[in-house]
């Protein structure tokens, strides 16, 4: 068992993104994984990834998103399920859905796993494909159907971003077709593929205007009724999850409830992170759990320690109100837009730098031509079509 930790120790996580590999079948331009991608060959294996469940489950977290990548492209999924079912973690599998068949749903589902998250890029099958960079989007639908079937709860996950934002409607609409418990909306993240394809990606003001107002008129269609037991959540009423946009309202959202606070992210090479962006930042020096302990890291490393808590701050966060509830926002946005992870989040209304992300904004104007996008394919980083408003 992991010794206790001292009585001025951090609050321990609850949650761990566990990103089983970069390997993908899909080439989304969106996609946060680092430009570098990390070989097969140095993916942590399968006893490093029980052995670290056995850590988390003794150090306190309850949950994991199973992720990559695709982990399906895992041969030793099931055996990552177990140890995390093992450790008395609830697992969710994070998939495209391609590779997904009746026989692998049900040895996963046999071995412990508890939900699963399914990509898709559009409600329209031609458009999600070509956001997808492949021929896909026919075998989410098979397996969607297969998780239905098998009775496990069902989330639909759909970045948003330029070329997707105007289908809202259409998206809830296939997401109810597909039966799913929740539809979560989230508004692109510019970090990894998605920063390389900003341009590409950026939507305009107005339509980020009609997609929020077309959430609120599902989230009131969505709300409680009169009837016992009548509630978002239930058959034909899925909860309705939006993730605003980062670069339009004037502000910061805490980063991952706090930096080092509630989560950590296992890449596929072992190394541990506070969030999924973290390893763009320099001086970091995170470390791997082949040569650390779980605990270690969390409550000494510099990595969690750098920007824990409020100490770390200059003016204008130090001095703000708000400075214990966004945490002055995301540092590895702050270091990708002004090169200094301690700056206040541009994204802030109140941060200096501030009239980076309005230019950004405003310079995404509709009708004009954008950028073709940049598909995420290790060692490619040339153009693969052209983009269209």
């Amino acid at each position: 068992m992991t010794s206790p930790a001292p009585a001025t120790a951090p609050a321990r996580p609850w949650a761990l993104l566990a990103e089983l590999t970069h390997a993908c079948p899909l080439h989304c331009p969106y996609c946060s994984n680092p430009l570098e991608l990390t070989r097969r060959s140095r993916e942590l294996t399968t006893e490093h990834w029980a052995d670290l469940m056995r850590q988390a489950g003794e150090f306190g977290v309850v949950h994991t998103h199973l992720s990559g990548g695709e982990p399906l492209l895992r041969p030793d999924l099931e055996q990552i399920v177990t140890a995390a079912e093992a450790a008395g973690i609830y697992t969710q599998l994070v998939t495209s859905g391609t590779g997904l068949d009746e026989a692998r749903l049900t040895e996963l589902a046999g071995a412990g796993l508890r939900s699963v998250q399914l990509s898709v890029q559009h409600a329209d099958p031609r458009t999600s494909d070509r956001i997808a960079g492949r021929t896909s989007f026919a075998a989410k639908e098979r397996a969607a159907a297969l998780v239905r079937d098998m009775g496990l709860p069902l989330g639909l996950n759909v970045v948003l971003h330029r070329e997707n934002l105007d289908a809202i409607d259409a998206i809830v609409e296939l997401g109810l077709a597909w039966g799913v418990d929740r539809i979560e909306l989230a508004n692109t993240q510019f970090y990894g593929w998605g920063l390389l394809n900003r341009a590409a990606l950026l939507p305009t003001r107005d339509q980020l205007s009609r997609a929020r107002d077309a959430v609120e008129r599902w989230r009131e269609r969505f709300s409680p009724g009169p009837g016992p037991g009548d509630r978002a959540g239930q058959p034909g009423r899925p909860d309705l999850v939006w993730v605003v946009p980062d670069y339009f309202d004037g502000v910061a959202k805490p980063c991952m409830g706090g930096w080092g606070a509630v989560s950590l992210t296992v890449t596929p090479d072992g190394t541990v992170l506070p969030c999924p962006a973290a390893a763009s930042l320099p001086d970091l020096d995170p470390p791997n759990i082949r040569d650390h302990p779980l605990a270690w890291i969390w409550d000494h490393s510099r990595a969690f320690t750098r920007y824990r808590g409020t100490d770390w701050m200059a003016d204008p966060c130090r001095s703000c109100s708000r400075r214990d509830e966004d945490f002055g926002g995301c540092r590895c946005q702050a270091y990708a837009l002004t090169g200094d992870a301690a700056r206040t989040d541009p994204a802030c209304g109140l941060s200096p730098d501030h009239g980076i992300v309005r230019a950004l904004a405003d310079d995404s104007v509709a009708g004009t031509q954008t950028p073709p996008f940049v598909y995420r394919s290790p060692g490619a980083l040339m153009p693969a079509r052209s983009s269209g408003p």
